[in-house]
Protein backbone atom coordinates (compact mmCIF):
# COMPACT_ATOMS: atom_id res chain seq x y z
CA UNK A 1 0.00 0.00 0.00
CA UNK A 2 1.30 3.14 -1.01
CA UNK A 3 1.63 6.03 1.27
CA UNK A 4 -2.12 8.40 0.85
CA UNK A 5 -1.88 12.39 1.27
CA UNK A 6 -3.25 13.84 3.63
CA UNK A 7 -6.81 14.53 2.05
CA UNK A 8 -7.42 10.52 0.88
CA UNK A 9 -5.69 10.00 4.51
CA UNK A 10 -8.54 11.96 6.05
CA UNK A 11 -11.19 10.58 3.42
CA UNK A 12 -10.45 6.89 4.63
CA UNK A 13 -10.84 7.97 8.34
CA UNK A 14 -14.44 9.22 7.53
CA UNK A 15 -15.31 6.93 5.20
CA UNK A 16 -14.21 4.22 7.69
CA UNK A 17 -16.35 5.77 10.08
CA UNK A 18 -20.07 5.65 8.38
CA UNK A 19 -19.43 2.87 5.85
CA UNK A 20 -16.65 0.42 7.13
CA UNK A 21 -18.01 -2.10 4.50
CA UNK A 22 -17.28 0.43 1.82
CA UNK A 23 -20.58 1.10 0.96
CA UNK A 24 -21.81 4.17 0.86
CA UNK A 25 -25.48 5.40 0.73
CA UNK A 26 -25.74 8.90 -0.87
CA UNK A 27 -26.50 10.88 2.63
CA UNK A 28 -23.29 9.58 3.42
CA UNK A 29 -21.68 10.31 0.58
CA UNK A 30 -23.14 13.99 0.90
CA UNK A 31 -22.24 14.06 4.61
CA UNK A 32 -18.78 13.34 4.07
CA UNK A 33 -18.30 16.27 1.55
CA UNK A 34 -19.82 18.26 4.05
CA UNK A 35 -17.41 17.68 6.62
CA UNK A 36 -14.09 17.15 4.66
CA UNK A 37 -14.57 20.60 2.32
CA UNK A 38 -14.47 23.07 5.48
CA UNK A 39 -10.72 21.16 5.71
CA UNK A 40 -7.31 23.08 4.70
CA UNK A 41 -5.91 20.03 3.16
CA UNK A 42 -9.19 19.65 0.81
CA UNK A 43 -8.97 23.97 -0.19
CA UNK A 44 -7.52 22.59 -3.61
CA UNK A 45 -10.50 19.98 -4.12
CA UNK A 46 -13.36 20.20 -6.25
CA UNK A 47 -16.84 18.72 -4.99
CA UNK A 48 -15.79 16.03 -8.45
CA UNK A 49 -11.95 15.70 -6.86
CA UNK A 50 -13.47 14.66 -3.62
CA UNK A 51 -16.08 12.52 -5.14
CA UNK A 52 -13.85 10.47 -7.31
CA UNK A 53 -11.39 10.21 -4.57
CA UNK A 54 -14.23 8.74 -1.82
CA UNK A 55 -15.59 6.25 -4.97
CA UNK A 56 -11.80 5.10 -5.66
CA UNK A 57 -11.12 4.59 -1.70
CA UNK A 58 -14.61 2.78 -0.88
CA UNK A 59 -13.93 0.75 -4.15
CA UNK A 60 -10.95 -0.55 -2.37
CA UNK A 61 -12.00 -1.05 0.92
CA UNK A 62 -15.14 -3.16 -0.62
CA UNK A 63 -12.25 -5.08 -2.60
CA UNK A 64 -9.63 -5.29 0.12
CA UNK A 65 -11.83 -4.73 3.53
CA UNK A 66 -10.80 -1.93 5.46
CA UNK A 67 -7.62 -2.65 7.42
CA UNK A 68 -4.99 -2.37 4.89
CA UNK A 69 -6.26 0.82 3.53
CA UNK A 70 -6.40 2.55 7.23
CA UNK A 71 -2.80 1.78 8.12
CA UNK A 72 -1.64 3.38 5.23
CA UNK A 73 -4.11 6.75 6.10
CA UNK A 74 -2.97 6.31 10.03
CA UNK A 75 0.81 6.27 8.86
CA UNK A 76 0.44 8.94 6.38
CA UNK A 77 -1.57 11.32 8.48
CA UNK A 78 0.86 14.21 10.43
CA UNK A 79 0.77 13.63 13.83
CA UNK A 80 -0.74 17.20 14.49
CA UNK A 81 -4.28 16.15 12.18
CA UNK A 82 -5.17 13.01 13.89
CA UNK A 83 -7.34 14.65 16.26
CA UNK A 84 -8.91 16.15 13.59
CA UNK A 85 -9.37 13.38 11.60
CA UNK A 86 -11.17 11.73 15.12
CA UNK A 87 -13.30 14.67 15.13
CA UNK A 88 -14.99 14.50 12.14
CA UNK A 89 -15.32 10.35 12.31
CA UNK A 90 -17.03 11.28 15.41
CA UNK A 91 -19.05 13.82 13.71
CA UNK A 92 -19.84 11.40 11.16
CA UNK A 93 -20.63 8.78 13.44
CA UNK A 94 -22.57 10.30 15.84
CA UNK A 95 -25.14 12.07 13.54
CA UNK A 96 -27.72 10.20 14.15
CA UNK A 97 -27.48 9.80 17.69
CA UNK A 98 -25.11 7.65 19.88
CA UNK A 99 -25.40 3.79 20.28
CA UNK A 100 -23.21 1.67 22.62
CA UNK A 101 -21.36 0.00 19.62
CA UNK A 102 -20.30 2.94 18.36
CA UNK A 103 -18.65 4.37 21.33
CA UNK A 104 -16.86 1.07 21.33
CA UNK A 105 -16.01 1.69 17.94
CA UNK A 106 -15.01 5.15 18.62
CA UNK A 107 -12.60 4.23 21.47
CA UNK A 108 -11.55 1.85 18.94
CA UNK A 109 -10.39 4.54 16.49
CA UNK A 110 -8.54 6.88 19.04
CA UNK A 111 -6.74 4.56 20.38
CA UNK A 112 -5.83 3.12 16.65
CA UNK A 113 -4.71 6.55 15.71
CA UNK A 114 -2.79 6.85 19.00
CA UNK A 115 -4.71 9.55 20.40
CA UNK A 116 -4.73 10.00 24.39
CA UNK A 117 -7.88 8.58 25.82
CA UNK A 118 -8.61 11.90 27.67
CA UNK A 119 -8.74 13.77 24.36
CA UNK A 120 -10.46 10.98 22.63
CA UNK A 121 -12.98 11.30 25.52
CA UNK A 122 -13.50 14.78 25.30
CA UNK A 123 -13.97 14.99 21.73
CA UNK A 124 -16.49 12.23 22.01
CA UNK A 125 -18.33 14.57 24.74
CA UNK A 126 -17.79 17.37 22.22
CA UNK A 127 -19.59 15.50 19.55
CA UNK A 128 -22.38 14.61 21.86
CA UNK A 129 -23.50 17.71 23.05
CA UNK A 130 -23.09 19.06 18.65
CA UNK A 131 -25.48 16.20 17.79
CA UNK A 132 -27.92 16.44 20.66
CA UNK A 133 -29.73 19.94 19.01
Amino acid sequence: QNALTAAEAFAVIALIAVAPDGNLSQKQASDIYRDLSNLKVFNRHSKDDMQSMVEELSGIIRHEGVNSLFDAAKDSMQEDLRETAFAIATDLVLADGILTEEQDFLTELYQALRIRSEIGQKIIEVMIVKNRG
